[in-house]
């Protein structure tokens, strides 16, 4: 029989994709005409159309809420915050449905109509006679009772809808790469950063002609403008279809990393082995593409769940909750290795919070004025944050990534939590300059001066630079370092934080207030002029410094997600392992 050429079939292999993917019709992809950029072409456009709402929408909340429902600042900024908090943390609940049961693009589907009916609902609040804030007029001392329950249910719709939306949508950009190959393994760590390109394109957007739009015209009219947009990339994303490469969810993540836990605790007494290499592992996937994890001596409780108690008995016919395979364990280990950094970014998030509240409640009340004519709108400001992560994701990108990776001689230049706690620096110092500003405008209020709405450009240049080092890094990071079955989980994981950081900023601002006004005058009165937010901003630059020591302390001790060099093509494969060295560096 005459012997195939190993360059040929090299070759061949090389045209499919052998990642556990498949494409539209359920086959393996074939690598020329699915995924890469060509595919995430299309999840870019719902992106920047889901984005477009949501800055629209999140940016000018606190306006709405103390301008049509005439509630105070304290007030509006905490339902921003629970709202904001809300919709951060129901990504949760979304990426694990996704990952369990209905895979991620039928989720994306999904939650864009729940999405769009919570849009179509805040555009009939408005426009409907018997749903507008007033029986009359928009101009009104109080809005009807009727038409708060529909703005909130609308919004509170929109928020279920980004809770399926951002994981999966995220998740399913980046299976569009295939980590196997070197090309598409480059490509993918520069997704996440044009993928946040693409997401600024969407909030500049919001910002400026929509915010200008709701200013100037109305509400109603901005709205029917995001309603229209997200029709229409719906479209656009269900075209994509037959480019796009699909992940089949195999049933809940998290089932496997409760036996790991009952396993380990039922056999607590149970000696180690002498050799961890006694530790079971699944021989073969028969046919799956599923990573082997390299062992790890951390956390080594968790591996007596791999300890084969009966040589008698075949370890593949034991029962899952009694013996686990290394890799699973160390899918367990990768989890709660994530505990202490999801912990210490929640200090940055509190400070990203402050932009869409306090920052643009600031620009409010500066001027606006450019030339004679036109007023920019107060949400308009944001714009800088956005252009401040495009140019510092572009930096990073195009010339960092290139000369680090000489230096270095690491793929990615700088690992992953190197970047995220470099990003913080940017947000101290954020947090010192509104400080200082807000300071300079209540003693130009005291003598009755009005400062230019442009001193506010350096806050949101800033925390728009540590954005593009910070939330990049934490969406790859989470990523990139959960296992493979809950990748949309792991995005949900990196909006958590900023929902987290919500809700604890509500928290914040409440216990502020009360110590604060127990003391003599409340930091947060019923405008700005009767506030102290610059103390407020000096309050958080505290936290966030002592809180950049305790995550460059435990990010020292983290171990990187460390893969065995395999790849299974079919049941006949022999694995063979390489397990290298393990990242352990920040």
């Amino acid at each position: 029989m005459e012997k195939m050429n190993p360059e040929v079939k090299e070759d061949d292999e090389m045209k499919w994709v052998h990642d556990s993917s498949v494409d539209h019709k359920g086959s393996i992809p074939l690598r020329a005409s699915t995924g890469s950029w060509k595919a995430a072409f299309f999840i870019f456009a719902i992106e920047f159309s889901e984005r477009l709402s949501y800055f629209g929408i999140a940016t000018s909340l606190v306006l709405y809420l103390t301008k049509v429902m005439h509630q105070d600042l304290k007030t509006a900024a905490r339902n921003v915050n629970y709202w904001a908090g809300v919709t951060t943390l129901m990504p949760l609940f979304g990426g694990f449905i996704a990952d369990a049961y209905l895979g991620r693009y039928s989720t994306v589907f999904a939650s864009c109509i729940v999405y769009l009916m919570g849009l179509v609902l805040l555009t009939l609040s408005w426009f409907l006679p018997s749903l507008k804030p007033c029986d009359h007029t928009n101009m009104c001392s109080e809005p009807r009772k009727i038409h708060e329950v529909f703005f909130f249910l609308a919004i509170y719709l929109i928020s279920i809808g980004t809770g399926g939306h951002k994981p999966s949508l995220e998740s399913f950009g980046a299976d569009q790469f295939d980590e196997d190959h070197i090309e598409e393994r480059k490509q993918k760590m520069s997704f996440f950063n044009w993928w946040n390109c693409a997401l600024c394109s969407g909030l500049i957007l919001g910002v400026t002609l929509i915010v200008y739009i709701q200013d100037n015209i109305n509400w109603g009219a901005a709205d029917i403008i995001f309603t229209g947009v997200m029709a229409l990339s719906l479209i656009i994303f269900i075209m994509g279809r037959p480019y796009y490469r699909y992940r089949i969810p195999c049933g809940s993540p998290l089932t496997p990393m409760l036996q790991v836990l009952v396993a380990a605790i039922s056999k607590r007494k149970v000696p180690y082995p002498s050799n961890p290499d006694q530790l079971y592992e699944v021989p073969k996937f028969h046919g799956n593409n599923r990573k082997f994890l390299c062992h790890t001596k951390k956390l080594r409780f968790l591996d007596k769940a791999a300890i084969i108690e009966n040589d008698g008995n075949l370890a593949e016919k034991q029962s899952p909750w009694k013996l686990v395979n290394v890799t699973t364990v160390e899918e367990m280990k990768l989890i709660i290795n994530m505990i202490p950094i999801w912990v210490f970014t929640i200090p940055f998030g509190i400070s990203v919070a402050q932009t869409s509240t306090f920052f643009i409640k600031q620009s409010a009340v500066l001027n606006r004025k450019i030339g004679e004519r036109f007023e920019l709108p107060p949400s308009s400001i944001f714009t800088v944050a956005a252009l401040g992560m495009i140019i510092s994701v572009a930096i990073y990108d195009k010339i960092l990534v290139p000369i680090l990776r000489k230096v270095n001689q690491n793929e990615r230049g700088i690992n992953i939590l190197q970047r995220i706690g470099f990003g913080m620096f940017f947000t101290i110092a954020t947090m010192i300059v509104a400080a200082l500003i807000e300071k300079k405008r209540l003693e130009a209020a005291k003598d009755s001066l009005t400062m230019s709405v442009f001193w506010l450009v350096p806050q949101f240049l800033i925390i728009g630079f540590g954005d593009g080092f910070t939330l990049v890094g934490l969406q790859e990071y989470f990523y990139d370092q959960v296992p493979d079955s809950m990748r949309s989980l792991g995005i949900a994981f990196y909006l958590s934080v900023i929902g987290a950081a919500n809700f604890i900023s509500s928290i914040m601002i409440t216990i502020v207030d009360h110590i604060t006004k127990k003391n003599g005058k409340s930091w947060f009165g019923k405008d700005l002029n009767s506030s102290r937010l610059d103390k407020f901003y000096w309050l958080l630059a505290g936290i966030t410094t002592l809180n950049l020591f305790l995550f460059v302390f435990f990010a020292r001790r983290y171990s990187y997600k460390n893969v065995q060099k395999i790849a299974i093509v079919d049941s006949s494969c022999d694995s063979k392992s390489d397990c290298g060295k393990v990242e352990n560096s920040v």
